[in-house]
Parts: C-alpha cells; sequence; structure tokens
C-alpha cells in the first residue's frame, strides 16, 4: 500500500490531523466509487428481480435473494467494523471490493435460484465489510463535524448517481441484455475504486492501550441468532406458526440471551454493550432498525408492484421508480446544508420521516389507472425524505460515540438498518404470498376446476410471458377459454396485497417519526450534553 500509516492516540480528537487537499479529494473519489456498488446494488438488483424469479423459476424463493444478501451483510459489519478501529480500515476496504466484485461474476453466471442466493449472500459479506469500515473511513479522514458534513456531499452524490442509474439500468439492461447483465456491471466500477483507494487512502490506526483480540464467539452467536430469526420469519409466513416453527423462536431467543449474557462479560466484546446505555444510541438504532424495514421493503416490493400488478415492463417500471432513489442525493445534499445551522438538528429527522410517510401512502393509495406523473411525485417525496434522515443516524451516531467507537457505532447503525431490512423483505414477502395464493383461491373457487391452472397461484406468473402463454394452451384444453381475465383479477389480488403489507410499512414508519421525539438534542458543534452522553 503507497501511503505510510498513521498512528492516532484513541483519546486524540483529531482536529490537527490533515490530510493534503489532493490526496482528500483522491481517497473520497476512490471512497465515492465504493459508495456507487452500495448504491447500484440496492436499486439494480431489485428491479430486474421479478424477471430472475420468473426465469429461474423460483418465485417462492423470491425473498431469499434480498434477505441473503442481507444476513450475511448484517453478520459481517459488526466484525469487520471492530476489526478496522483495531486494525486501520484500508486493508478491509481492498478486501472487501475483491470480495463484492467476484461474488458479483459469479451472480451473474447463476443456473438456478440456490446458486444465485449463496452467491448474493457471499456479495452480502463483500458488501458488509465495505458498510462497516468504508463509511467509518470519513471521520477518520476528516474528525471536525463541520468538514465531515462538507465532505460527505461527495458520498451523497455518488450515491444519489448510483441510484438514478440503478433502477432504469437495471430495466434496461434487464429487457435488452438479460438480468444477468446487471451483475458484470460492478466489475468496471469495482477495478476503478480499487486502483484509487489502494494508492490515495492512508492507513490511520488508532493506538488502544488495552490488548487487541476479536471476539469470535460473539461472531457466531450473532450468526446463529439472526439465521434463526430469518428462518423463523420465513417459515411463519410460509407454513403458520406450528410446533417446526415455534421451536425456531425459541432457538433465536435462546441464542440473543446468551449472545447478551457472552457480551456483557467479554473483555473484547464485538458489540460493546455500554453503546446500549447510551440514551441517544439507543434511540438512534432503534429509529435505524425501522428505516430499514422501510426502505428496503419499498426497494424490494415497488418494482413487483409495477410489474407484477400494473403489467409494466422492467424498463417502464425503473423509470417509474428512480425519482425514489435520485432524490435521496437531493435530500442528502438539502439536509448536509441546513442540519448544522439548525437549532436542533433532530428536527430534520421529522421532516424526512413524514415525507416518507407520504410515499407509502401514496403508493397504498395507487391503482392500475393512476397517474404515472403523481405515482413519480410519490417518489420523489419518500427520496428526499430517505436523504434527509440516512446520513443524519449515521453522523449522529458518530458524534455520540467517541473516538475509540467510532467504527463499531458506525457499524451498528448499518447493520441494524440492515437486519430492519431483512425483516421487511422476509415480512413483507410471506405476507404477500399469503395473500395473494388466498385470493386467487376465493376468486377462482367454483369457477374452475379444482387442481386445474395451478401456475395462477403463484404470482410469478404474472411477470412470465411464457409462462402465461402455457397458462392459456391449459385454460383452452380444458374449456375455459381466454386467460387474461384471470391474469387481470391476479395483478388485481396481488396489488391488494402489496397494498396490505405496505400498510404494515407505513405503521412502523409512524412510529419512527414519533420515536424521534425521544432522540435528545444532538449538538454538531462539538459538545456533548449530559443527555446525549447518557449521563
Amino acid at each position: 500500500m503507497s501511503a505510510q500509516p498513521i498512528n492516532v492516540d484513541d483519546e486524540d480528537s483529531g482536529t490537527g490531523r490533515r490530510l493534503p487537499f489532493r490526496q482528500s479529494l483522491l481517497a473520497i473519489l476512490g471512497l465515492c466509487f465504493v459508495t456507487i456498488l452500495v448504491g447500484l446494488d440496492q436499486s439494480i438488483v431489485g428491479t430486474a428481480m421479478p424477471t430472475i424469479a420468473a426465469e429461474l423459476n423460483s418465485f417462492d424463493l423470491y425473498a431469499w435473494v434480498g434477505t441473503s444478501y442481507l444476513l450475511a451483510s448484517v453478520i459481517t459489519v459488526p466484525i469487520f467494523g471492530r476489526l478496522g478501529d483495531f486494525y486501520g480500515r484500508k486493508p478491509f476496504v481492498i478486501a472487501s471490493i475483491i470480495i463484492f466484485t467476484t461474488a458479483s461474476i459469479l451472480s451473474g453466471m447463476a443456473d438456478s435460484m440456490l446458486h444465485l442466493i449463496l452467491s448474493r449472500a457471499l456479495q452480502g459479506v463483500g458488501g458488509g465489510m465495505l458498510v462497516g469500515t468504508a463509511f467509518a473511513c470519513i471521520p477518520d479522514l476528516f474528525p471536525v463535524a463541520a468538514v465531515r458534513l462538507k465532505w460527505q456531499v461527495f458520498l451523497s452524490s455518488s450515491y444519489g448517481i448510483a441510484s438514478v442509474v440503478g433502477p432504469s439500468l437495471g430495466g434496461f439492461l434487464t429487457e435488452y441484455y438479460g438480468w444477468r447483465s446487471i451483475f458484470f456491471v460492478n466489475v468496471p466500477i469495482s477495478l476503478l475504486g480499487l486502483w484509487f483507494v489502494w494508492q490515495y487512502l492512508p492507513l490511520i490506526r488508532y493506538q488502544h492501550k488495552q490488548v487487541i483480540r476479536l471476539d469470535w464467539v460473539g461472531a457466531v452467536l450473532i450468526t446463529l441468532a439472526l439465521c434463526s430469526l430469518q428462518l423463523f420469519v420465513e417459515f411463519l409466513g410460509r407454513h403458520g406458526m406450528g410446533w417446526n416453527v415455534a421451536v425456531l423462536g425459541l432457538v433465536f431467543v435462546l441464542f440473543t440471551l446468551i449472545l447478551f449474557k457472552w457480551e456483557s462479560h467479554c473483555p473484547y466484546a464485538l458489540i460493546p454493550l455500554e453503546l446500549f446505555r447510551i440514551k441517544s444510541l439507543n434511540v438512534l438504532f432503534l429509529l435505524s432498525l425501522l428505516l430499514g424495514f422501510t426502505l428496503f421493503s419499498l426497494l424490494f416490493y415497488i418494482p413487483l408492484f409495477l410489474q407484477g400488478g400494473f403489467g409494466l415492463s422492467p424498463n417502464e417500471a425503473g423509470i417509474l421508480i428512480t425519482p425514489l432513489v435520485v432524490c435521496v442525493t437531493v435530500g442528502s445534499i438539502l439536509s448536509g446544508r441546513v442540519v448544522t445551522r439548525l437549532k436542533r438538528p433532530n428536527h430534520i429527522l421529522y421532516v424526512g420521516f413524514v415525507l416518507v410517510l407520504v410515499c407509502i401512502l401514496g403508493t397504498i393509495f395507487s391503482s392500475r389507472g393512476g397517474s404515472s406523473y403523481v405515482f413519480m411525485a410519490y417518489m420523489v417525496a419518500g427520496g428526499v425524505g430517505l436523504g434527509m434522515i440516512m446520513p443524519n443516524l449515521t453522523i449522529f451516531s458518530q458524534e455520540v460515540a467517541g473516538k475509540s467507537n467510532l467504527g463499531i457505532a458506525t457499524a451498528l447503525v448499518q447493520s441494524i438498518r440492515m437486519i430492519g431490512g431483512m425483516l421487511g423483505i422476509a415480512i413483507v414477502g410471506s405476507l404477500v404470498n399469503y395473500l395473494y395464493a388466498a385470493g386467487m383461491t376465493r376468486q377462482t373457487s367454483g369457477k374452475i376446476p379444482p387442481n386445474s391452472l395451478q401456475d395462477l397461484f403463484d404470482a410469478q406468473v404474472l411477470v412470465n410471458p411464457v409462462q402465461q402463454a402455457a397458462l392459456q394452451a391449459q385454460a383452452q384444453q380444458i374449456g375455459i377459454g381466454d386467460i387474461q381475465f384471470w391474469i387481470d383479477t391476479g395483478r388485481e389480488t396481488l396489488i391488494a396485497s402489496i397494498h396490505s403489507g405496505f400498510w404494515i410499512v407505513f405503521a412502523l414508519t409512524l412510529l419512527a417519526t414519533v420515536w424521534v421525539y425521544r432522540l435528545p438534542l444532538i449538538d454538531l458543534k462539538g459538545k456533548k450534553t449530559d443527555k446525549q452522553k447518557g449521563v
């Protein structure tokens, strides 16, 4: 690595440390490419997912493509966030880019849904390393909050660029070049990011007085707890509360209790429980969890809503979703210019959550005959709102946590958001699958022969023209005639099912809006209040 390590005492505020402007700019450019990778992954895959599920003929595993990525990320974020605190973040940023790129290539080569899910899990490992280390590089480079907020605009803008391109690019590539091409887009971006990070990102190490050891037992317990939680949510939606599902729930509770017991006595805990004793961080962690539930539910199920429910092509759906993700940048830039001037910076979170509520309500009340421009206006509101929330949750947590816990606090905010996303995708997905199957059973009862046209009960038929043609042939054989009526019925049923899932999203976002009231005043001027410290 080109730059010499910079050793910093963990009690040092870092206010006197300053890199040359050119190196700062080029290091930020490398991190911007990393941010583009994360932004693209969150937006481009969701647009292509209905087509992927239809082509690989595994709509029942639709949610697992997202949750496998998030689950792996959630597990690796705190591990590498802590390792970055100990050893410096640069080596892990480089390793994460390599892993993420390799997994992207494997995802593009997948020949089955299981292959894709496993490749996405590996991609999640790389993504978790990126989130746990790359985003924590910013306060390392710019310790002063006011300066950091100015440079943060570069990352927000790069995320926005990726988000702008993501949905429309995903739809275009899927429609004209096949869904596999969306994963290969990551390769040139990764190579650019790798070069800039290798050349210009300094290796900054904080000197710790205690012996450095990694809590591998804690890492294993986190893995077991989250895996059992994911399986519990998935099987509960599919099979209801049977004894085997109840056992999974008890396993999750057991591993969670063991995890907290272990971490409370471990001298080198992966998750320092003292962070959870700080009131400000507790509130920020819960807000991050609820935001993740909302964010990933919208990103993953609005494309299905538009393609399966409204019958739009991937390209058309991508265009309608684009304002949601492009306006994240607009919200981030507005927030960065305003938040340091506010007497109470917390108020920016109220504005953000209210705008997201408008977006969710607008989606719920949208119908197939509605105006595209009105729908895009709802997406604009949601994007601006998300842009006002996401960077501030990270910056607020960094201000509260202190230098020695900066990496793990940043990692916890990001990983808790991913846990929320994992739960959102799984819970909303389970509800949508159940309501769609139940609704189609009710609609077809007594109107078509039992055990015929079974593909109607799988929502993937709504986005798969080949499957629709096969279903039409079956319908003619049994004398039903044109199948279009039942396709339209399926679309209306899917719309109603996703609306029901989004009501849950709305309720939890409303809870988050109210919960902001419990956040003590965050001071971005440099001094923490007693309430902020948890005293």
